[in-house]
């Protein structure tokens, strides 16, 4: 593996039964680089990051991490990498400080390093002032952020983070990504799995996973760029019903919902007045529609609704 290579995945893939989780996955990720996993529940994403863990054995392929085998040196890897999953194992009847210190012990870390570590580390996840608090009595956002500071005591080459932010408020969510953005500024490679698009946009590249299998992988703007034909925004009075009308005309990949609000890939003006006949047709009124600069949602869900069915496993 080249020394720029802190995540090398060649047609890994892993097997339950009949079904793949995860198919033929080939990714670089360079050291120092924030890498964004998306995709919606199913997907393979904690699959692909249980295997690169070294806690799942891939049922084909190979990855290396760190320079590590995943398959031939998996004990290796995990003194490399720290891997927060989705339910971190924070002791509740332990304090903040003293969670530090069970991981400090877990990892071995240096005793004459730990107090600065310590120090450290509960002043950039801003719980200082609660490192006597009890683990169980924290909100949901600073149980992530200890969680966080525990996988980090060791000082890993490679972070490996199972949506770290689901079901956090924005408030906590933000100071996540604020800690992220310093690990990285300190070479800390970081491979993170989120189901939240727009935490996505702040990666430095964002793969998209559909059925196991990644179905695209770029740069958030490069992806964005890449949306085929121009996104028009429809106003309409009912958006789920207006799509509903057109998917049979159009093709389901062709109009998505936003919120409230309908989106059409268009070719041409000629595709919004075909659209904006069907609707009419259909008894629903169109009072204007506006080009707009496409997401990352926008261009998953066009991508998700063009990508073939996955194929079962044959035995």
């Amino acid at each position: 593996m080249t020394t720029s290579t802190a995540i090398r995945i060649e047609g890994l893939g892993k097997r339950f039964g009949p079904s793949w989780s995860v198919r033929e996955l080939n990714l670089d990720i360079a050291h120092g680089e924030i890498f964004g996993l998306v995709g919606p529940d199913g997907a393979g994403k904690t699959t692909t990051l249980r295997m690169l863990a070294g806690i799942l054995a891939p049922t084909e392929g190979q990855a290396s991490v760190a320079g590590h085998s995943i398959v031939e040196e998996a004990e290796a890897v995990k003194t490399k990498i720290a891997y927060m999953s989705q339910r971190f194992g924070l002791y509740g009847d332990l304090s903040v400080e003293e969670n530090l210190r069970f991981y400090a012990d877990l990892y071995e870390v240096d005793p004459k390093e730990r107090p600065a570590l310590e120090e450290r580390l509960l002043g950039f996840s801003n719980l200082t002032p609660f490192r006597k608090r009890l683990a169980r009595n924290l909100s949901g956002g600073m149980k992530q952020k200890l969680g966080l500071a525990c996988a980090l005591i060791h000082k890993p080459e490679v972070l490996l983070l199972d949506e770290p932010t689901n079901g956090v408020d924005p408030v906590s969510r933000r100071d996540f990504w604020r800690i992220l953005y310093q690990m990285l500024k300190e070479g800390v490679t970081i491979f993170v799995s989120t189901a939240y698009l727009d935490e996505a946009e702040r990666c430095t590249r964002v793969g998209l996973m559909h059925e196991g299998r990644l179905i695209l992988c770029d740069t958030p703007q490069r992806l964005k760029t890449a949306l085929a034909g121009t996104l028009v925004e429809l106003d309409v009075a009912d958006a789920r019903a207006a799509r509903e009308a057109l998917a049979p005309h159009l093709g389901a990949n062709r109009v998505s919902l936003f919120g409230g609000r309908l989106h059409l890939y268009a070719d041409s003006e000629q595709d919004i007045a075909r659209a904006e006949e069907h609707l009419r047709d259909a008894g629903i009124m169109v009072s204007g529609h506006r080009s707009i600069a496409p997401s990352l949602e926008d261009v998953f869900i066009s991508k998700v609704s063009a990508a073939p069915p996955a194929q079962e496993a044959t035995v």
